[in-house]
């Protein structure tokens, strides 16, 4: 193993939270100002995924004030303190470019069903 290889298995983190294209997510930030750290939260959807390794970044897309914003960020980069899952979206390709022309209602993602693992809820379950 190279002295490559050796330096980004050190930078790749361990727990990273599993998240998907379509996933509204919470990206917890580090900013220094001066001689001050603090935290600053992302939220948007997962737009993209692209690379592997310690290369892996992701794009994060908001409306903030009726403008879209959207934003990558480095997926082992230590700046990005935490990923947090808000919910998870149901969509069917591998980038979500095409939210970049919608607006409103159009541009919202389904959410992904939770299934019930037991039979209580349906009906006809109590009959003999």
């Amino acid at each position: 193993m190279g002295g490559v290889e050796i330096v980004a298995a050190e930078q790749v983190k361990q727990r990273v939270p599993s998240f998907r294209i379509g996933d509204q997510v919470k990206v917890h930030l580090r900013i220094s100002e001066g001689e001050k750290d603090r935290i600053q939260v992302f939220e948007g959807v997962v737009i993209s995924r692209r690379g592997e390794g310690v290369n892996e970044s992701f794009t994060v897309r908001k409306i903030s004030y009726g403008i879209g914003v959207e934003r990558i960020f480095p997926l082992h980069s230590p700046r990005v303190e935490k990923i947090e899952v808000v919910r998870q979206g149901k969509v069917r390709r591998a980038k979500l470019y095409y939210l970049r022309q919608r607006v409103g209602q159009k541009a919202r993602i389904k959410e992904k069903g939770v299934r019930e693992s037991s039979g209580a809820g349906k009906k006809g379950a109590g009959k003999a």
